[in-house]
């Protein structure tokens, strides 16, 4: 399978795997960062799903 036609989480964790050893980041480093990354992000889905779910309650009033 090429990286070309592989899903856009595939794609961009081989980008993110080629940044961290293209800097020689620490294994254990790079997976600290990356638990702070994934809470973030799923902060965001979650915000995001809230504020969703109140347009969405707005819009049937």
């Amino acid at each position: 399978m090429s990286i070309e036609n592989a899903s856009p989480e595939l794609q961009l964790a081989v980008d993110l795997i080629y940044l961290l050893e293209c800097n020689e980041i620490d294994p254990a480093t790079a997976l600290a960062a990356l638990d702070i990354v994934k809470r973030d992000y799923q902060e965001k889905v979650q915000r995001a799903s809230v504020m969703s779910h109140y347009q969405t309650t707005s819009q049937q009033s």
